[in-house]
């Protein structure tokens, strides 16, 4: 019989990382992370079952769900030990986890905070960075694929705050550079979405949110769907390391 390969996804259980999840059900047994709300995670797995499984016979377990703070290096170490001894190997991680507090941009004062760039590098540079490394030795016997999810903030000086932004770019590059470091064995790529109109993005509210509409050239947002099936294809495709997919309807053109 195959063996099934697993794929661990963080910030797992709502918005693009559900639909990540989702798009992987098929082809993977799926582990997702949350850092508190059980019960979504719940809901989500309940969802999962419910997806049929290409495989001929599947194994058990299928589908889990773990807790963590991936802002903990400690906490990312024991959701890569879990994973492993529940599932037995690890072959594709997405690192999806961020955050982000919303301020103007374009006013440098509100981009002066030193607890929003502490925290913007803790969770959109170090948690990719700490995972990477906590999962290397089995993504190697795997000939895994390590995929992050950053953002056209990280392209284009934009977004929801200048610590984001500078963030997101670093992300971007740590993923090129893990794909050098980690070579011949890990494929480390990155993907940049535009806005997503994820319980996050709506935040935004509606005037930013049809002004961001209308800078794309589609005249549409990216939707978390667009961005879960990229993911899907850094995560099966064994030709490509180093690359930052961007998904954003055209805006950064």
């Amino acid at each position: 019989m195959a063996v099934q390969k697993v794929a661990l996804v963080t910030a797992g259980s709502a918005g693009l990382g559900a639909q990540i999840a989702r798009v992987l059900a098929p082809d993977f047994r799926v582990v997702i992370n949350y850092a508190n709300n059980q019960a979504r995670a719940k809901s989500l797995l309940d969802e999962l079952h419910d997806i049929p499984s290409t495989a001929a016979s599947t194994q058990s377990p299928r589908f889990g769900a773990i807790q963590a703070d991936v802002g903990d290096r400690p906490s990312i170490q024991r959701l890569v030990q879990e994973t492993i001894s529940k599932f037995g190997r690890l072959d594709v991680v997405v690192s999806n986890a961020g955050w982000t507090r919303v301020t103007n941009f374009n006013i440098l004062d509100e981009g002066m905070v030193d607890e929003d760039w502490d925290k913007c590098f803790l969770y959109n540079v170090k948690s990719h960075l700490w995972l990477i490394h906590a999962a290397r030795d089995e993504l190697e016997k795997a000939e895994g694929a390590f995929i992050t999810t950053a953002s056209i903030a990280g392209v284009k000086p934009s977004g929801s705050s200048l610590p984001y932004a500078v963030t997101k770019s670093a992300a971007i590059h740590l993923s090129k550079s893990l794909a050098v470091i980690c070579s011949p064995k890990i494929r480390v790529n990155s993907v940049s979405p535009g806005l997503l109109l994820t319980e996050w993005g709506m935040k935004f509210g509606p005037e930013k949110i049809e002004k961001a509409t209308n800078a794309t050239m589609l005249k549409r947002l990216a939707t978390v769907e667009d961005v879960a099936d990229q993911v899907r294809v850094l995560a099966t495709t064994k030709s490509m390391t180093g690359q930052n997919l961007i998904v954003d309807s055209g805006t950064s053109l």
